[in-house]
């Protein structure tokens, strides 16, 4: 029974982990905003320029890619002992 007394409570994640994790999340919703949109305002009008533009091709799925990297080092990330 006082070796359960003595543990000492150790967090899986720190605040660091945290704020890593949040800049993540936030890289990849900037990403999905990025790639949404593209609506005409005529249905039978189809805009390739709209569609197949280089944010939504190019930058949009770079930053989500970037935001699960950053997500996986969060998780990863050893919390630092004060």
């Amino acid at each position: 029974m006082s070796d359960q007394k003595n543990k000492v409570y150790t967090p899986l994640f720190s605040k660091d982990n945290f704020t890593w994790m949040l800049i993540g999340g936030v890289i990849i919703a900037l990403g999905m905003f990025l790639m949404s949109g593209g609506k005409s305002n005529d249905p039978k009008i189809f805009d390739t320029k709209e569609v197949y533009s280089t944010t939504r091709i190019t930058i949009a799925p770079i930053l989500i890619i970037l935001g699960l990297v950053i997500e996986i080092f969060a998780i990863f990330k050893k919390p630092k002992l004060s």
